[in-house]
């Protein structure tokens, strides 16, 4: 049962008043972005809103309107994913009945996440409707912070070593400028200094042109197992009298939301079918992770459109599985319709990857001048 309840009321007067929660199952202090070095499949966060009165009774045959954005931009300490900040994540309208809305989400970066919450009655007049902006924090993963210091210590170390040489009695040879260790020192750092700028710039490349061969391998690969188990990628299923559709986007870009839809229809009739369950689910093709799952109802024209960020340079696959609902008039055996969703990547920009060369260069800075002020304080003994 979910016990966590994260409360951030846009607006929110100290008189009761229809309200929503955000409730989860997993603590605030819980909840960390996402961790592509995972070893694992990481599983979305589980998220529910529930509409109630004045009292906290639920307001029963609400319509929700939810859209999701990501942490705003953060230039001076960016996230492993700075394309998507300040993004919509999210974009879903959808009828609860008991008015509660469920579904779960990847949260791709820390930082706090708004959510625009609509909710108005499905019969007129039924309750005032609520616009409320709730907050859902997303702390770091703590091994960001040891992997940082880690990194801070060796680069502050090799400044260190490099002001102690430099800060040494030495002889200069006749000619010279420097002496030769300082020569070889500074040398050496600006080979470090040139190495570490092309490293952050070609692996920004690499990795975006990698992302936009995702789709071409992974075609290849549905090539090759096709002849041992055929799929059906096409988004179009005919079954049992029933015509299933995934319209909308057929690929995307990382840092904008694409538009998905799934059409239910009799075949026979082509009349639009509503008493059926729509179990939405897409999935990372690479590594296997779920990005996004929500179960929910077609509307009057047996329609279900959403919006969805990516941030994964990774093809996705949309599935929806079309079952009965329980006291629906007409049963039948639940079938899936599915697609993939070619997602193209986005490197970073040049100024976020200048920002981290300049913080290791500054680490390195100070190190030196640290082992310079040690070395001149250091007495000297004949």
């Amino acid at each position: 049962m979910m016990s966590v309840v994260f409360y951030s009321f846009a607006g929110f007067s100290q008189s009761p008043q229809p309200h929503v929660r955000l409730i989860s199952p997993t603590p605030a202090s819980q909840l960390i972005p996402f961790e592509a070095e995972a070893t694992t499949p990481q599983s979305p966060v589980k998220l529910a809103l529930q509409a109630e009165d004045s009292t906290d009774k639920s307001l029963d045959n609400a319509k929700f309107n939810l859209q999701i954005f990501t942490p705003p931009p953060t230039p001076w300490f960016t996230t492993d994913f700075p394309i998507v900040e300040g993004t919509k994540l999210l974009d879903i309208e959808t009828i609860a009945p008991k008015g509660q809305l469920e579904f779960q989400q990847i949260l791709p970066i820390r930082g706090n996440y708004q959510l625009k919450v609509n909710v108005t009655p499905v019969v007129a007049n039924a309750f005032t409707p609520i616009q409320q902006t709730l907050t859902l924090p997303v702390a770091e993963n703590w091994v960001k912070y040891r992997n940082f210091a880690i990194l801070t210590v060796i680069l502050l170390l090799v400044g260190l070593g490099g002001g102690w040489i430099i800060g040494g009695r030495q002889a200069i040879a006749p000619g010279e400028m420097a002496p030769q260790q300082v020569r070889l020192l500074l040398s050496g750092v600006i080979v470090v200094a040139i190495s570490a700028l092309l490293f952050v710039n070609i692996s920004a490349e690499v990795a975006q042109s990698q992302s936009s061969g995702h789709a071409h391998n992974h075609d290849h690969h549905d090539h090759g197992a096709a002849t041992a188990a055929p799929v059906d990628n096409s988004g179009i299923v005919r079954q049992q009298g029933f015509q299933a559709q995934l319209l909308g986007d057929d690929s995307a870009t990382v840092g904008k939301p694409a538009a998905l839809q799934v059409k239910v229809t009799d075949e026979n009739t082509n009349q639009p079918v509503q008493e059926v369950l729509l179990n939405i689910k897409t999935t990372q093709l690479e590594d296997g992770w779920v990005n996004f799952a929500y179960q929910g109802v077609p509307d009057t024209t047996g329609q279900f459109s959403w919006e969805q960020g990516f941030f994964d340079g990774a093809p996705h696959k949309l599935e929806v599985e079309i079952s009965p609902q329980p006291n629906a008039s007409r049963q039948f055996t639940p079938f899936k319709v599915q697609k993939d969703i070619d997602v193209e990547g986005v490197a970073p920009p040049f100024s976020v990857r200048f920002i981290s060369l300049a913080y290791m260069t500054a680490f390195v800075i100070v190190g030196l001048l640290v082992g310079l002020r040690l070395r001149k304080n250091l007495p000297l003994h004949s």
